[in-house]
């Protein structure tokens, strides 16, 4: 067993705690700035409040075997399935 999976809700943790401290500091810049976005827009238009959840999955995938070479983050992104108005419909 690796010891992301012996310690996963160990890991977890890291990855929600991230998560609220990243939107927090956002909320927080937006303030310093004079800034404020309706609601709780504030605390995720900076992004990155996903990034211990995306950190935490790469190792997992990767530490299971897929080469790190095929894991997109930040650039070179493609979702599969989308909306298309171009083409008028669903691309998969």
């Amino acid at each position: 067993m690796t010891e992301i999976i012996a310690n996963l809700e160990d890991h977890v943790s890291e990855a929600v705690a991230h998560y609220w401290q990243t939107r927090q500091s956002q909320v927080e810049r937006q303030k310093n700035k004079g800034v404020s976005d309706a609601g709780l827009r504030s605390a995720v238009t900076g992004g990155a409040q996903m990034d211990g959840f995306i950190r935490l999955f790469t190792e997992i995938v990767v530490d299971a075997g897929l080469d790190e070479k095929y894991v997109f983050k930040k650039k070179r992104l493609e979702l599969p399935g989308f909306f298309d108005p171009p083409r008028n419909g669903i691309c998969l």
